[in-house]
């Protein structure tokens, strides 16, 4: 199994660029099989969420906060995933939610330019010291509505965010002096490619219209001393119990359990009218 590792030596980029790819960070079987069981899994389809863009395109996510014992919580408790996350954040971390994105060919909708840390501060965190590590489960490509990073913006901190269609979005007048400033950059990547990024990063990703789905597994961890003041799952503060790197070849392609705490439409619907959208990306 051929794979490989964010390390020490990633970190100066991180700091300065609030994003690393590493490519090939999962093995070609480990992509496969992992996408294979998606696509077949009954649970992704049953507990997606449709969120509209401005144009009216749907994309779908299927979130969940408790990691088990299926193949994506194999991938989200891996110690080279968990281990990524700590060296970055700089101690133990919890696993604040997983999801799997699934942007669809000729419909799957845009995602408007915010920073996940504009919600995740209104849900009671109070210090921005979060990662998403999004590892490709088929190729994104500018053609198929691949995520839109600005390079640095993580230093400008958090922007004050506002409702735009069902999404929730960055102050424009912000993103529009940082793409004067700094560089746009289309993150294209390879299934098995992994890209990890700081909480505070601007980023978007406009609508799929090409013939080729996009699906990503996105998993988010959050510092244990970063204890939200308002409710959270406790996954958010609670230690990973980490699994070895081949444990997601072992899951032998193990969907949902029937007791995954999934975020569901009744919730998706209360945050939006709290103007806060948790699963948004």
């Amino acid at each position: 199994m051929k794979f490989n590792s964010f390390t020490s030596k990633h970190l100066p980029d991180f700091e300065k660029d609030g994003y690393v790819i590493i490519k090939n960070f999962l093995s070609k079987e480990e992509v496969d099989m992992m996408y294979q069981t998606a696509i077949a899994d009954d649970s992704v389809g049953k507990n997606s969420i449709d969120l509209n863009d401005t144009q009216g395109f749907k994309t779908r996510l299927a979130l969940w906060y408790t990691p088990g014992e299926d193949i994506y919580s194999m991938y989200s408790r891996c110690e080279r995933v968990v281990e990524a996350a700590e060296l970055i954040l700089g101690g133990q971390v919890g696993h604040y939610h997983s999801k799997l994105m699934q942007k669809e060919p000729k419909k799957g909708g845009a995602w408007e330019w915010h920073q996940d840390y504009g919600y995740w501060y209104n849900n009671g965190f109070l210090f921005p010291q979060m990662v998403s590590i999004m590892v490709a489960l088929t190729e994104a490509t500018k053609e198929n509505g691949c995520m839109q990073v600005i390079k640095g913006s993580h230093k400008m901190e958090r922007v004050n965010h506002n409702m735009s269609g069902e999404q929730v979005g960055a102050d424009m007048e912000k993103v529009n002096v940082a793409l004067e400033r700094m560089e746009l950059v289309y993150v294209e990547l390879e299934p098995g490619d992994a890209l990890f990024f700081h909480c505070n990063l601007l980023h978007r990703s406009n609508a799929n219209l090409s013939e080729k789905a996009r699906w990503s597994l996105i998993s988010v961890y959050n510092l244990l001393t970063n204890v939200p003041y308002k409710p959270e799952p406790p996954s958010c503060y609670t230690p990973i119990k980490k699994v070895a790197n081949d444990a997601i070849l072992k899951a032998g392609g193990v969907g949902f359990g029937k007791n995954t705490d999934f975020l569901s439409r009744e919730i998706d619907m209360k945050f939006k009218e709290e103007t806060v959208v948790k699963a948004q990306y």
